[in-house]
């Protein structure tokens, strides 16, 4: 399975950076990825929603750490590029 699509909605937020859909064989579509900024790296979290209880429970998440990693890598690599962007946007408006 291949990540063959990902779309970027960026946050200016100190912890979560950005949203993330991604297509999966350009047949299945996953919406709300979010991409927080922790302690020592950023990373993926899972759609989910709440409980009853009060907990979270993802709605969608991959079986393997093998295409959890490919998955990851592929939102980041997205965020990167659509922080950079950005970047000369920020810099046109002083």
């Amino acid at each position: 399975m291949q990540v063959t699509e990902v779309r970027i909605s960026l946050r200016d937020d100190e912890k979560l950076c950005g949203f993330a859909n991604i297509i999966l064989d350009n047949a299945f579509v996953v919406r709300g990825l979010k991409i927080i900024r922790g302690i020592n790296r950023y990373f993926v979290a899972m759609p989910s929603r709440r409980k009853r209880d009060g907990s979270f429970v993802d709605i969608a998440h991959p079986i393997t750490m093998e295409f959890r990693n490919k998955m990851e890598k592929a939102v980041i690599d997205a965020y990167w590029e659509a922080v950079q962007e950005t970047k000369p946007l920020e810099t046109a408006n002083l």
